[in-house]
């Protein structure tokens, strides 16, 4: 059975487990080095005291993670956070991306929260062994849309990689 719930310091071995695999094989994150797990552990901590930050599990072991924070540290972004979700590479395309997402919306959305964004990593050479496109198209069909591009931003694997933003809207900005 799948349950989704708020992260817990216990978890930072298996989350870190889970996003290790995408510093060390993959250019979806651009971080290099993984993180110590006391470092780790301090930014489950800083996020999740004031921000949602959500484990889902099936069977009782954590299929993925989301989390979101402020967009940008000023007062007048308080509507706005950006969001990052990892799922287990072995538990790909199985629907928990959309289960987890839909509850940090509807979180986010009880908060107040208006404006998403998501910053996502995309190839810049054909066939990229460490990159394709899946996350973007992700959040497409999730309904969030390109806003912006940053060229050759990123350099991972001996290779520059783009950086997209997109954008989607939960609320009224009234």
């Amino acid at each position: 059975m799948d349950e989704i719930r708020n992260v817990s310091l216990d978890d930072v071995k298996d989350i870190l487990n889970i996003y290790s695999y995408y510093i060390k094989n993959t250019a979806i994150t651009f971080e290099i080095n993984v993180p110590k797990e006391e470092d780790f552990k301090l930014r489950i901590k800083e996020i999740s005291n004031n921000y949602p930050y959500i484990v889902l599990l099936k069977d009782g072991i954590i299929k993925g993670f989301a989390y979101s924070h402020i967009y940008y540290g000023r007062d007048a972004y308080k509507y706005s956070h950006e969001v990052s979700i990892y799922i287990d590479k072995d538990s790909k395309g199985l629907g928990y991306g959309k289960k987890i997402y839909l509850e940090l919306e509807s979180r986010l959305k009880k908060l107040g929260i208006i404006n998403l964004y998501a910053a996502i990593a995309l190839p810049t050479i054909e066939n990229d062994k460490y990159l394709d496109n899946a996350s973007e198209l992700f959040h497409l069909k999730m309904g969030y849309k390109r806003i912006g591009l940053f060229s050759k931003c990123g350099y991972k694997f001996n290779n520059w990689y783009d950086l997209i933003w997109m954008e989607k809207i939960i609320g009224n900005h009234n």
